[in-house]
């Protein structure tokens, strides 16, 4: 059990409690000795526990696996966790590792909403100063199954696709079944696509995809399911054509258009390429009058053409026809649609207004009314009023346009003190009508430039007697009508108007304050220039002594402008 071995180490097999002491070594030769003392303690081996051994979880379920160690208990000891042999990383794990120390004798390793990545031999390290002991157990994750392999398109027909795939990895829980998603320019992203047989079993590796449209792109993939969920989707297969077909789809939405007189205008929603089954698509337009046998047919060859006008003088306006949209391609003719009755176009308007009135309102102003005569046909959307200046050419008309049943318009931003002639006429989407007789009105001159000048005013306490001298208009100007006095409290925005056809007027300020007033003339053509602000404050109708009832001077040229106050000097404290 002990031995000296050749080098003169001492080896101690089955050290137990009665081998501890102090140990010398002595070496000894013809030139002296020479000796040292070893301490050898006898610890109780470590031992470990880890449990559960053997773990089969589904993705998303959470665990706790438990290290105890059983050791000497003068020593300490320390806990290492790994997995597949190699230590684990609780700050670069995402959340999904932690490590709990409950006690200083066992350790516990939490695993959160475990991924199929964290299946393996999951291994508890324990060291101590004497001895290390380690033991493991292993973790199986169920979860769904892995992407299947590569798709193959095996066979192609117009409507058809067969393909085949290898399966995936199973991930614990066998494949129940397949899902086909198909892809194509006119699909938003993967769709399931019907196949054959209905349901594809997860021990079959072929199907085939039906109901397909012919002559589009497609790119297949493959979905496997189990009782654990849905897993990831094989990669894409390579870009397939579908083979071409007659075309099946016939236009939507056929109805009739506005148009101009003797014209059949017909229109539909263009068959989406999708649906066009081949190349060479176009429409074919089949029409005749109500009650008639035969079809006239006439061939579109634009597969985005939306409309076909047929045209024949012979044609009254509102003709019943029957009308049906066909398609074709390179394959053949398909199906028309259902058969609608729309009518020949009414033509535009035949009638000029009548009544044609201009009246002028301002500078800038015309108000032009009229009336129309109701016809059965051509009947009117709107009208369109023309107006040129006296000496201009019809030709350089400006037009403004109204909408529905209006009878009258009000012409703005005109030139003042000019002749306008005007004309109106009807018009509809086939076209415009006659224009009516023209009539003539001309803008107001231009309103006053000239300011009311040398305003003079009294204060009554809250009343303010206004007086100034009357404004001369130009000969270019509008002959004045009487004025307009503008008061308002400082620091708002909306004036109090008294109209006058005189030149003075009493304005009673209501409130405290202090107030702006202004004074116009008032024409035919509009307001005239105002005069200079006048500031005056306001006492709330308080009683006013004579000391405080002054006149004021406001007094106007054209250089300068000069404002004469006398001083207000109260009798009493206010």
């Amino acid at each position: 059990r002990i031995t000296i071995l050749p080098h003169g180490s001492l080896r101690i097999l089955n050290a137990s409690k009665s081998d501890e002491g102090r140990y010398l070594c002595q070496g000894v030769n013809v030139f002296g000795s020479a000796e040292i003392i070893a301490s050898v303690s006898v610890k109780e081996p470590t031992r470990i526990e880890l449990t559960p051994k053997k773990i089969e979880l589904t993705v998303g379920e959470s665990i706790v696996l438990s290290c105890k160690a059983l050791h000497d208990s003068t020593m300490d000891v320390t806990f290492f966790w790994t997995l597949n042999g190699q230590p684990i990383d609780f700050e670069k794990e995402g959340g999904h590792f932690e490590s709990i120390k409950a006690q200083a004798s066992s350790a516990d390793l939490m695993i959160r909403n475990i991924l199929l990545m964290h299946a393996g031999r999951y291994g508890c390290r324990v060291q101590t100063a004497a001895d290390t002991v380690s033991d493991e157990t292993e973790l199986l994750v169920r979860g769904p199954p892995g992407p299947p392999g590569v798709v193959i398109v095996e066979e192609i027909t117009d409507t058809t696709a067969t393909l085949s795939w290898s399966p995936g990895a199973d991930n614990h829980s066998p494949i129940s079944l397949y899902n086909l998603q198909a892809r194509s320019p006119f699909s938003l992203g993967w769709q399931t696509v019907k196949t054959v047989p209905d349901l594809i079993s997860g021990d079959m590796e072929s199907a085939m995809a039906v109901e397909l449209n012919p002559w589009v792109e497609y790119e297949f993939r493959v979905v496997a399911t189990n009782k654990i969920g849905t897993g990831d989707p094989s990669a894409p297969s390579r870009v397939i054509r579908t083979n071409e077909a007659v075309p099946k789809t016939p236009p939507a939405n056929v109805s009739g258009r506005s148009g101009r007189r003797h014209e059949l205008v017909i229109a539909w929603e263009p068959v989406s390429e999708e649906f066009q089954s081949g190349e060479g698509f176009g429409y074919i337009v089949a029409f005749r009058p109500n009650g008639t046998r035969g079809w006239k047919e006439k061939m579109v060859t634009s597969s985005d053409a939306s409309k076909f006008i047929y045209r024949d003088e012979s044609v009254p306006p509102l003709t019943p026809f029957e009308v049906k949209v066909g398609v074709y391609n390179n394959k053949g003719d398909g199906p028309f649609s259902p058969i609608v009755v729309i009518c020949s176009a009414e033509g535009e308007p035949t009638a000029a207004p009548i009544d044609v009135k201009a009246t002028s309102l301002s500078v800038s102003e015309i108000l032009v009314a009229w009336k129309h005569i109701k016809e059965s046909l051509g009947r009117p959307q709107g009208f369109e009023v023309g107006y040129w200046k006296d000496m201009q050419q019809e030709e350089a008309a400006e037009k403004v346009k109204t909408e529905g049943n209006e009878s009258s318009i009000l012409l703005t931003g005109l030139e003042g003190n000019t002749l306008y002639h005007l004309t109106v006429r009807a018009y509809n989407a086939a076209g415009y009508g006659p224009p009516s007789t023209a009539v003539h009105a001309a803008t107001k001159k231009s309103p006053p430039s000239q300011a009311p000048g040398n305003i003079m005013w009294i204060q009554d306490g809250s009343h303010v007697s206004l007086g100034w001298e009357p404004v001369r208009p130009l000969a270019n100007e509008s002959d004045v009508m009487g004025y307009k006095v503008l008061f308002r409290q400082e620091g708002q925005s909306n004036s109090q108007v008294i109209e006058t056809q005189k030149t003075s007027a009493v304005v009673l300020l209501p409130d405290v304050g202090v107030y702006i007033i202004e004074v116009c003339a008032v024409s035919e053509g509009g307001d005239g220039t105002a005069s200079p602000q006048i500031r005056v404050p306001s006492f709330s109708g308080g009683k006013v002594t004579s000391a405080q009832s002054t006149l004021h001077v406001l007094s106007t040229s054209s250089s300068s402008v000069t404002l004469l106050l006398a001083l207000m000097v109260p009798s009493t404290s206010w």
